[in-house]
């Protein structure tokens, strides 16, 4: 039983460490993630993260990510400080990253990496455990000159069209076609997708609390919670 979904971006700059003097530039977003993640994921049903990754996978909550490859040397457990692989795609790393900020450690979430033929499959949870959903992805990164993909006329109108599923609740909405966000450049479709499917059928209050494109890049945060 899905009890509420937080919607956030993952760019790594989300992470001070990573933006240095950039990091305040990111504080509304970041506070906008905060509250997004509280007002579902409490009081205390079972949390899965939600992301794109290389193949389809589940993750314990010992699983951990790094951003050695952003220049800090930080490695992130998804939902316990015990030891684990160090296994987790940069989308759920964000997330685990964003749920410590929140929660604080040992909250004990579980992640689900969204390869290119994902299938959502919750297994071992039974469909009257409380589960909530922390999706990870962020919007085109081809929305202005500076952007990492350059200008792309059709990013805007992409964009606008998920944060319109965003912010009405609408999950048949969140299905994008994914060869377009490929081209967009942008990296939450494989999980928008997913969700989409795992969603199906439920209704939800939605509210939309972020959206814009700094640095070029569309970035969106919403918050569902369920009706049913």
């Amino acid at each position: 039983m899905i009890t509420g979904v937080a919607f956030c971006p993952h760019p790594p700059v989300l992470i001070p460490e990573v933006a240095q003097g950039a990091a305040l530039e990111l504080d509304d977003l970041r506070e906008a993630c905060r509250a997004a993640i509280r007002r579902v994921a409490l009081p205390d049903p079972q949390i899965l993260v939600i992301g794109a990754g290389d193949r389809s996978q589940f993750h314990s909550s010992t699983a951990r990510g790094t951003l050695k490859g952003y220049g800090v040397d930080l490695e992130i457990p998804l939902g316990s400080d015990d030891p684990g692989p160090l296994e987790l795609p940069l989308s759920l790393t964000i997330g685990a990253w964003l749920l410590r900020e929140a929660f604080g450690p040992d909250h004990g979430a579980l992640g689900y990496s969204t390869g290119p033929d994902a299938e959502i499959a919750i297994r071992g949870m039974g469909s009257d455990t409380p589960l909530s959903l922390l999706v990870m992805g962020d919007g085109s990164a081809r929305r202005g000159p500076t952007a990492p993909g350059y200008l792309d006329e059709r990013a805007e109108a992409f964009d606008a069209g998920v944060a319109k599923a965003l912010r009405t609740g609408d999950a048949a909405g969140l299905r994008v076609d994914l060869g377009l966000a490929d081209e967009l450049l942008a990296s939450g479709a494989p999980a928008w997708n997913a969700t989409a499917r795992l969603l199906a059928g439920g209704t939800f209050d939605a509210e939309l609390l972020y959206d814009a494109a700094p640095y070029g890049v569309g970035y969106l945060v919403a918050a569902w919670r369920s009706r049913g």
